[in-house]
């Protein structure tokens, strides 16, 4: 499914799918009051974290343009598979360029919302060290695939963030691992990465978007699972 040369569904629609039904599926627990206080302590009402969940879903849609470069050819509305996964090129434009953009669901919210929670849960120190080591893990992992732009292995940043996570801390595993996993996602795999994205031929290369949404959502999931967790007592208690 496509709106236009930026607007466009990153992943294929079966993949999309099972993301939407995760969705639905933490939506019914939210109603089951199952999930209620994992949410209070990832730092925010189940409400606003559910809004939070279902906007980076319908903003993956959307790219807001930041730069573009010329390129000699791209490639054009067709589907590349990385690792299993099936990620969607977009239609080109008539002139050939290579449009850098920044995907509202797998960016700017997940961003808003570590930004949110690292000045909330003053996790300055512990949140910097998970970024940097989940950074490193997904520019280790991360390709520059042609027509497509910078994708890593889906499940990556989900699962070295949940690890990263527990070491650094028991009790506030929930937001190191959003924020750690988001951040250091976009940083490592994306940002890091950026010089290579001319000459792969891909019409719009996404920060967030293609190739890293899906992983991003993930991270999303895993720290509504670590909140699950029951509270570790101080010693004594």
């Amino acid at each position: 499914m496509q709106l236009g040369h930026l607007h466009y569904l990153p992943v294929s629609p079966t993949f999309f799918s099972i993301l939407a039904m995760l969705f639905v599926a933490l939506l019914v627990f939210i109603q089951l009051e199952i999930l209620r206080y994992a949410y209070l302590r990832l730092g925010v009402g189940s409400g606003t974290a559910l809004l939070l969940l279902f906007g980076s879903l319908v903003g993956s849609f959307f790219n807001i343009p930041v730069a573009q470069f010329p390129e000699a050819r791209v490639m054009s509305d067709r589907v590349i598979e990385f690792y299993g996964m099936q990620y969607v090129v977009p239609v080109a434009t008539e002139t050939p360029a290579t449009t850098i953009a920044v995907n509202v669901g797998g960016a700017l919210i997940p961003v808003l919302m570590s930004l949110f929670l690292l000045v909330k849960n003053r996790l300055w120190l512990r949140a910097t060290i998970a970024t940097v080591a989940v950074a490193a893990v997904c520019h280790w992992f991360s390709r520059p695939v042609p027509g497509l732009g910078i994708a890593e292995p889906v499940f990556v940043p989900a699962l070295t963030t949940a690890v990263v996570a527990l070491l650094l801390s028991r009790q506030y595993a929930a937001p190191l691992a959003y924020i750690g996993g988001s951040l250091g996602a976009l940083i490592g795999a994306d940002l890091l990465n950026l010089a290579k994205v001319p000459g792969l031929g891909a019409p719009v290369a996404s920060i967030g978007g293609a190739g890293t949404f899906d992983g991003i959502f993930l991270i999303g999931i895993v720290s509504v699972l670590f909140a699950s967790l029951p509270a570790v007592r101080p010693a004594g208690s």
